[in-house]
């Protein structure tokens, strides 16, 4: 029953409902200032400047461009590309997992309709209901009915909503998932099939509760790949890879790259390595290590340095933070004898972290150390709403540690 506290108010907003243009119409129009209540770049910023995707050299501005990487096949390479962005990227690398592969599943919350962030749109129109539908609001229970049929030979992908809701299916993730192929021994079977997908990061007003990046939760445990992938061309061919691995893969998707990063995409089928890095500039005096959104921060960053230092900077994406990569990284290291690795998930126990022991604890490389590696992340705190553009690294953050470790 309701409250009398609750009824005139719901008469109140019933009446408004009903006539949605009386109460402006009696009164003048009235300037409102509101003020912006979430943190934004200074308005006379010189290196913390909104990101111009439009011409950042680390998308495929041209066709030409996307169709020269090393890493497609001649096939590919020789092909045609479509202007994608991260979104659209997904959505046709899970499209061309289902014409190709009828044991391809994509299921979770609201995907049938497209999900959230349309990744997801048209899939069950086109390939049917029986093989793209909704699930219950349960990650326990999508994470646990994906590991089921991922061990009965599907290959099952599975959509958690939002990254920060993934704790629920934490268990199954990590006693089940990851545990499965070990656990079952000589019997063979595994769950290798299994691919996660769930976006994640920061959005500048994603808060507590739609702002986390818990990629390294998952990196302490064996039996799991961690990707994040940077851009368009790089989500559609590392998530065909971690479809078609035999291992449980956690592909995880920097939210705001969904529509700011646009490129050109080749419209082929093709897979991109994982557990591989790719060195995307080449430099002699500083080595950068990140991987997703954060990388176009360094990108800019490090051209603010080279251009004021005169120095040159090496520029690496992992793309897959667990098993990563480590020869590229420690080779890169030994020929600059600096490294800042910069992520946006919080510092503690971070992926920053295990890239700064793997470097020190290599003697051929700690030997080449002019300085000690820097760790530039999210501090230590639960993401604030009113000022999250402060917790993330920015390009400032970035500039000073380059200069810190010239300067040792």
């Amino acid at each position: 029953m309701k409250s009398s506290s609750i009824r005139p108010l719901s008469r109140a907003l019933t009446r408004s409902s009903c006539f949605p243009f009386s109460v402006v119409r009696r009164h003048a129009p009235v300037a409102v200032h509101v003020q912006q209540r979430y943190s934004t770049h200074p308005p006379n910023a010189k290196l913390n400047l909104p990101t111009d995707y439009s011409t950042t050299s680390l998308l495929a501005q041209t066709t030409q461009s996307a169709l020269d990487n090393p890493e497609l096949s001649p096939e590919i390479r020789n092909g045609t590309t479509k202007r994608m962005n991260l979104f659209q990227a997904v959505n046709d690398a899970l499209a061309t997992a289902l014409a190709e592969d009828e044991s391809v599943l994509i299921f979770g919350e609201d995907v049938a309709f497209g999900g959230v962030f349309r990744c997801t749109g048209k899939l069950a129109e086109t390939y049917g209901g029986d093989r793209v539908f909704n699930t219950p609001l349960t990650e326990q229970g999508i994470m646990g009915f994906a590991i089921g049929v991922a061990a009965e030979g599907m290959r099952p992908v599975a959509e958690i909503q939002f990254a920060d809701y993934v704790y629920p299916a934490f268990d199954q993730l990590v006693n089940e998932a990851a545990k499965f192929r070990y656990r079952d021994g000589s019997c063979g079977r595994s769950v290798g099939g299994l691919t996660v997908r769930m976006p994640c990061g920061g959005v500048g007003h994603g808060a507590l509760y739609h702002s986390q990046s818990p990629e390294s939760l998952f990196t302490h445990i064996p039996g799991l790949r961690v990707i994040m992938p940077r851009s368009p061309l790089q989500a559609k061919g590392l998530l065909l890879a971690a479809i078609r691995s035999n291992d449980p893969c956690v592909f995880m998707e920097p939210k705001i790259l969904y529509r700011a990063a646009v490129e050109q995409v080749p419209t082929g089928s093709y897979e991109l390595p994982l557990s591989k890095a790719e060195t995307l500039k080449q430099g002699k005096d500083v080595t950068i290590v990140s991987y997703g959104q954060p990388l176009y921060k360094c990108m800019a960053a490090l051209q603010q340095a080279e251009k004021e230092m005169g120095i040159s900077v090496e520029l690496i994406d992992l793309r897959t933070i667990y098993p990563w990569d480590q020869e590229t990284v420690l080779k890169s290291v030994r020929k600059t004898g600096r490294c800042v690795v910069v992520h946006e998930a919080q510092i503690n126990a971070g992926v920053g972290a295990e890239v700064a022991a793997v470097i020190q604890e290599d003697p051929e490389t700690f030997v080449r150390l002019e300085a000690p590696v820097a760790r530039v992340a999210g501090w230590s705190i639960h993401t604030p709403l009113l000022y999250e553009q402060f917790n993330a690294p920015d390009v400032a953050r970035i500039y000073d540690s380059i200069k810190k470790v010239l300067g040792f």
